[in-house]
């Protein structure tokens, strides 16, 4: 198989409980770029101005810095960014906020989707994160202010 071709088991959504699965961030460029779903990125408006951002993607946060509370109207905010019949493909630092986020998408009515990995990735054996998966290690689109 080639480099550029997509891997079986990575093009495929990974079921999950509580909404529609799970996805890498190369099938969630791929629905996002074809039109098939909106990327929203639900970190705090504080960890996309210091780690990166991805430019057209929606941004909501789910929790708010520093308290980290949840926004009580996330689902409300998501239906008025993700037309009827898209799917949602929810970003998040490493793919753990985004089940929780898709899980509220989903009872609000949204196809929603956790992109695993997130933009960041599972930390190192250092604790640093971007070198073992995310959005950014994968080489999608991303930008730094």
């Amino acid at each position: 198989m080639s480099a550029s071709a997509p891997s079986p088991d990575r093009d495929q959504p990974r079921p999950a409980q509580g909404y529609a699965g799970d996805v890498t961030p190369e099938l969630a460029h791929r629905w996002w770029q074809s039109g098939e779903a909106v990327l929203v990125d639900i970190r705090t408006d504080a960890e996309r101005d210091w780690v990166g951002f991805i430019p057209g993607a929606a941004a909501l946060e789910w929790k708010h810095w520093p308290g980290m509370q949840v926004d009580a109207d996330f689902g409300d905010k998501l239906r008025a960014i993700v037309p009827p019949g898209k799917k949602a493909v929810l970003l998040c630092r490493s793919g753990i906020r985004s089940i929780a986020a898709a899980k509220r998408a989903t009872e609000v009515g949204i196809e929603a989707y956790n992109i695993l990995e997130g933009f960041e990735g599972d930390p190192d054996e250092q604790g640093h994160r971007g070198g073992k998966g995310g959005w950014r290690m994968r080489g999608l689109p991303w930008r730094q202010t």
